[in-house]
């Protein structure tokens, strides 16, 4: 339970003015005049406005001093109000600039020196003391809690600052993904819609077939496309209907999926396959797509070839492909990748592997991702070829 800062005031207000009630009972066997009604009206007034002390912190400061004064003025025993003062200097420099705390606290210098004087001239070299060191080490302690106070306020503007950023890196990274996604299933779509209007009133069954795919390919696009937004709207990692993000246990089934596009893909495992990190099959998973829907778009005829390798502290994946066949109009290697070219290379960065893209030597494209296993804190830098 936090308390209100006006409740949290005047229980210490309520605190000071019984220390100080029990201190004027003792009065008469300190050497002083027992209190009077005015005197117990001039304690009240010392320390009951500490209540509002974080609200109008100088004038209550200003205010507790004048009624010091007037005490002391009764010869009055001093200690008996000195709390309220002393706590409502500290509170200025808590609070105001230095400035203003250096005044407050050079007022109560002055009136504990008057004190002392009205008091017991003989011991004015301990008053002095006393009345330079009190004010020193409030000021000081205030002025500490102020820059802490300030510091705090900056540290959670900067997380909040931060925590912003990072909700807009999610929904760049998330709008990335559905990129991904939407890209590689229309351009399944896309392709076997061409191939079923070719063959719709010669061959029905590769039509029915293709249409089969594009009934499939969309479906998975609308799930994928509900996960997303259903990410966006929650609060949790997974979409609304608390599917799992794709995994390599998936890269057959879209093997599958593109090759009845019309494209020949070969997939070879090699090394003993063994569990992986859910986010680095996602970003493998994802790369595979993306650079099979490239050769779908800028290879037309090409076969290709994925190969996912398990090694020694790392997994690596690559796909070619032999280029567009003889006789199709090609799209030349600075056309390909676009923002997907970007989203595989953060892809690399965010788990920190390595990444070559680029013409290969032999002909056609080629993608080869390499991330470490399991991912490790320091990342190593990507590398683009283009």
């Amino acid at each position: 339970m936090r308390l209100h800062p006006l409740a949290a005031d005047g229980l210490i207000a309520a605190a000071l003015t019984t220390v100080a009630v029990l201190l004027g009972t003792e009065a008469v066997a300190q050497g002083w005049p027992a209190l009077d009604p005015l005197a117990w009206t001039l304690v009240a007034l010392l320390t009951l406005p500490l209540v509002l002390r974080t609200r109008a912190p100088v004038t209550v400061c200003l205010a507790v001093h004048a009624c010091w004064a007037v005490y002391v003025t009764l010869d009055y025993w001093p200690v008996v109000g000195s709390f309220g003062p002393m706590l409502a200097v500290y509170t200025v420099a808590s609070l105001r600039p230095t400035r203003t705390a250096a005044a407050c606290a050079a007022l109560l210098a002055g009136v504990w020196i008057y004190a002392g004087l009205r008091s017991d001239a003989g011991a004015m070299a301990s008053v002095v003391g006393q009345a330079v060191g009190f004010p020193l080490v409030l000021w000081r302690f205030g002025y500490v809690a102020r820059r802490t106070g300030e510091l705090t306020l900056r540290l959670r503007a900067e997380q909040a600052d931060r925590a912003r950023r990072e909700v807009a890196e999610e929904r760049v990274r998330i709008a990335r993904e559905l990129h991904d996604v939407v890209a590689h299933h229309i351009a399944v779509i896309n392709v076997q819609a061409g191939l079923a209007r070719f063959v719709f009133h010669s061959d029905a069954r590769t039509a029915r077939d293709a249409l089969d795919t594009i009934e499939g390919a969309s479906g998975e696009a609308l799930a994928e496309l509900r996960r997303m937004l259903g990410l966006l709207r929650a609060d949790g990692v997974q979409g609304a209907d608390g599917a799992p993000a794709p995994g390599l246990d998936q890269l057959d089934e879209m093997v599958t999926r593109v090759r009845t596009g019309g494209v020949g893909v070969e997939l070879r495992v090699m090394g003993t396959p063994r569990p992986l990190p859910p986010g680095v099959q996602l970003c493998v998973y994802r790369v595979v797509q993306e650079a099979l829907t490239n050769v779908l778009k800028y290879a037309p005829g090409a076969d290709a070839a994925v190969e996912l390798a398990y090694r020694a502290g790392e997994v690596t994946v690559s796909v070619t492909d032999g280029g567009p066949v003889e006789g199709l109009d090609p799209v030349t290697p600075a056309e390909r990748g676009g923002h997907g070219l970007i989203g595989m290379r953060e892809r690399a960065k965010l788990y920190g592997g390595t990444i070559l893209v680029g013409p290969r030597s032999e002909g056609g494209f080629g993608v080869r991702l390499t991330l470490p296993t399991p991912v490790q804190a320091a990342r190593r830098g990507d590398t683009v070829r283009e």
